[in-house]
């Protein structure tokens, strides 16, 4: 798999959190915490990536599929989520790990630190006791670069989810350069995010995009960016 260089980590900075990064194979993630948590992260890393692995040897079309899936065997509570996360969106199960990877690094690292944001590919998990800017990286659309989000506490702890068809090496069928999701936790926010960005083919289908996501249960915002064009709707406010 061919690394992207993730520039807009350059744009990345809370003065009052540790920043560092975590590195397990193809996973690359940029923590923010209270404190340097980085073996910690890179121990979680490692688990959830091995309970993967693990089960996609007995089950290969947890791996495959690009539809939703039953489980034929127990699986581990990460394995179980996504499963569960992209029954409800309508997608593969795999549609779903980045954000899963990120949750549960994030779920452990908050036994050790009040606030943590996690951000795996575009994918976030994030829980803070103060108010955040985040802001939004959408390829080549002008707007990229441009707009943010403001995160406050109550919406926390939260996934902030972004699948992109002109960005990235995710599988996406359509031609968003963002569609952003926010939920209840990282691994639906990804899975939903994953199916909306397929429903948008052209900046005509922003409004598609936004009922599609809107008639999912558990999405609290959606946001999407085509080209020139934005449209959002929610629980969400942009700067």
């Amino acid at each position: 798999m061919k690394y992207e260089e993730r520039t807009y980590r350059d744009w990345v900075g809370c003065d009052d959190l540790v920043g560092f990064q975590a590195v397990v194979g193809e996973t690359d993630l940029s923590i923010f915490a209270e404190s340097a948590l980085k073996q910690l992260a890179i121990e979680s890393i490692k688990r959830y990536r091995g309970e993967i692995e693990d089960y996609i040897k007995f089950d290969p079309q947890f791996k495959d599929s690009l539809v939703p899936i039953d489980l034929n065997r127990p699986a581990p509570e990460i394995v179980e989520e996504m499963v569960i996360a992209s029954k409800k969106a309508g997608v593969g199960p795999m549609a779903a790990i980045a954000g899963a990877v990120a949750e549960f690094v994030g779920r452990d690292l908050l036994k050790r630190s009040d606030q943590i944001i996690v951000e795996n590919g575009g994918d976030i998990f994030i829980k803070v006791s103060r108010e955040r800017k985040l802001g939004v990286f959408a390829g080549e659309s002008p707007l990229s670069g441009k707009i943010s989000f403001k995160i406050t506490p109550d919406m926390t702890p939260c996934g902030i989810c972004a699948s992109s068809g002109t960005v990235g090496h995710s599988l996406s069928f359509g031609k968003a350069d963002a569609a952003i999701i926010f939920a209840k936790d990282a691994i639906f926010a990804d899975a939903v995010a994953t199916a909306t960005g397929n429903v948008v083919k052209c900046s005509d289908d922003i409004e598609k995009g936004i009922e599609f996501a809107k008639s999912i249960e558990g999405v609290f915002g959606v946001c999407i960016i085509v080209g020139e064009r934005i449209g959002n709707w929610g629980k969400i406010e942009l700067i």
